[in-house]
């Protein structure tokens, strides 16, 4: 099993977001999971690729060309891809993984996140995705989300297709017991379908 997370270039600036993100990793990696993520070593990028490999894991980092400076490429992964944009790194973070989680981040975390979330409400994956919610992170977010169902613009299946977890444990039994929301829209049957089906 392989979880593709998302995590922020910046640590933060609670002490907790450092070691949750660190016992998450460290948990995947003892657990035999290993991680995709973006490659870097800063922030929470980081502190996720570090605490899987001093745990034994494997690692694979996707990055692009331009940002393999900035974000300064990790120098010890299992295997790392560098790529030529943006979209190809999230293309490729999301084939490799078989679910994907979103740690504290920034604008780049929300912006893989949503993607990767709104791929599962137009049915191009039916992948499990979770917020690992440090602190309380993500709760506004998903307060919003709540709002967003309850005011007919997302179905209750889509509104709780983005799952807070707290731990390894959480996420395991998220991926143990997942049901994906039913495809936004779906193609109109042929003839010959609806005929094959009286």
């Amino acid at each position: 099993m392989r979880v593709t997370i998302y995590a922020g270039s910046a640590p933060g600036n609670r002490p907790a977001f450092v070691q949750e993100a660190a016992a998450f990793a460290r948990g995947l990696a003892e657990r035999g999971i290993e991680i995709v993520y973006g490659g870097g070593s800063v922030g929470l990028m980081g502190v996720v690729a570090d605490a899987a490999l001093a745990a034994g894991g494997r690692v694979t980092g996707v990055i692009p060309t331009s940002l393999a400076a900035a974000e300064v490429a990790h120098p010890s992964l299992t295997e790392l891809h560098i790529v030529d944009t943006m979209q190809e790194r999230k293309s490729l973070m999301g084939a490799l993984g078989d679910c994907y989680v979103a740690l504290p981040g920034g604008v780049g975390t929300l912006e893989e996140l949503f993607e990767v979330w709104a791929e599962l409400i137009l049915g191009h994956h039916r992948k499990p995705l979770a917020v690992l919610n440090t602190d309380n992170y993500w709760s506004r977010l998903l307060s919003l989300v709540a709002k967003a169902g309850h005011y007919g613009f997302m179905s209750p299946e889509e509104s709780d297709s983005l799952v807070a977890v707290s731990d390894v444990d959480g996420l395991l039994a998220l991926t143990q017991h997942w049901v994906p929301p039913a495809p936004r829209w779906r193609a109109e049957p042929s003839v010959d379908e609806l005929a094959a089906h009286g």
